[in-house]
């Protein structure tokens, strides 16, 4: 099985793809181990700071001491090339932008690598498609809301489809959005919120994360 289909499947499985940024490379390693600890095998750091790329190599340099085995570790809020380039050779197990940039659609193609942008319109899901993505980011899912993943599914049968923003840490919320038709929730600052990350809550967090692999998988 490829790199693309051993991550795409990874989320399939999870349900959840767990995403943040933080400053300081020794709590997002902290909060990485806590997550893994929890259950989490996939999950997205997001280039979202000036120190990204270095804390994102400390995480791979866990990896590669034999941390975390079997944790698939992509980045997100890449929208240029350059910026792809850069994390995919730092280690990138795949791409998740916020926007469609066919470029680095190609470029992880070249690399084998899934890629997952992010869509607010049916023009940009097409557009997506046209370039391979296997699996698209709803974003921003707290202003469109699941009322538009189930208006546009049709139009896209067989897409994959994940909502970024916009998606609470309880059941009512999380079944919502995969009643609407998707394969699995992003979570960022619902579940790695700045109280989390700020005081180090780290015991939350792994509680938090058990609640919501369970959440998920009642309702898959």
């Amino acid at each position: 099985m490829s790199k693309k289909d051993i991550v795409l499947d990874a989320i399939l499985k999870q349900g959840t793809l767990p995403l943040f940024f933080y400053k300081d490379p020794e709590v997002s390693l902290q909060i990485t181990r806590t997550l893994y600890k929890a259950g989490i095998r996939v999950f997205e750091y997001t280039n979202r700071g000036a120190a990204a790329l270095e804390n994102f190599k400390v995480l791979k340099q866990a990896l590669a001491n034999g941390e975390m085995p079997g944790l698939e570790l992509g980045i997100g809020t890449i929208k240029s090339v350059q910026e792809a380039e850069a994390f995919i050779a730092a280690g990138a197990d795949f791409i998740v932008s916020p926007i469609v940039n066919p470029e680095v659609g190609k470029l992880a193609a070249q690399h084998n690598l899934l890629w997952i942008p992010g869509c607010m319109t049916p023009t940009e899901i097409y557009t997506a498609q046209q370039n391979a993505a296997a699996l698209i980011k709803i974003f921003p899912a707290n202003i469109l809301g699941p009322e538009f993943v189930s208006s546009i599914r049709d139009l896209f049968a067989g897409q994959l489809f994940m909502p970024t923003g916009g998606v609470d840490l309880n059941h009512d919320s999380i079944s919502t959005w995969f009643k609407a038709g998707v394969c699995a929730v992003g979570m960022g600052s619902k579940l790695i919120s700045k109280s989390v990350l700020e005081n180090q809550e780290y015991d939350k967090l792994y509680n938090d994360t058990l609640k919501l692999l369970e959440i998920v998988q009642t309702i898959k």
